[in-house]
């Protein structure tokens, strides 16, 4: 259900359903957007930088990034264009996270498993360390 919400650019108030910002400044990322590609279409610009972009242009860093992240500018047709990490700033071409920020995480996850499959293995010795067999009536019965 729509719901309403502050621009984030303009801090109007909007019915928050299809876009996140108010219709008066969707028009203007439009235009921005149209101004962006319209420069780097051109075969001269393919190759420009993120900075070369920004100073020829006009648009801010943090809206070309944005299109870049919502896949309206694809980086493959733009060999010099690039986005930073989200944990660490340093330039990338695909993801959220550069391939440092990534092993970091992905090793933690891994240590964070190992820890948690000898604990588990621990538990179970625990467990079957204090296991006593009571013999009733020539039945057996196994307490935990």
């Amino acid at each position: 259900m729509p719901e309403l919400a502050n621009c984030p650019d303009c801090g109007g108030l909007f019915v928050k359903a299809l876009r996140s910002v108010c219709e008066t400044c969707a028009k203007d990322v439009e235009a921005q957007f149209d101004t962006v590609y319209s420069f780097i279409r051109k075969r001269d610009n393919r190759r420009a930088t993120i900075d070369e972009v920004v100073e020829s242009t006009g648009v801010t860093k943090e809206r070309i990034f944005q299109f870049i992240r919502d896949g309206r500018i694809l980086l493959s047709q733009f060999p010099n264009l690039t986005y930073p990490c989200d944990a660490c700033g340093k330039d990338i071409r695909e993801g959220k996270l550069c391939s440092t920020c990534r092993s970091r995480i992905e090793s933690g996850i891994e240590q964070s498993n190992r820890e948690k499959d000898f604990s588990d293995r621990k538990a179970v010795r625990e467990k079957s360390r204090y296991t006593t067999y009571h013999s009733l009536e020539g039945k057996v019965r196994k307490d935990r």
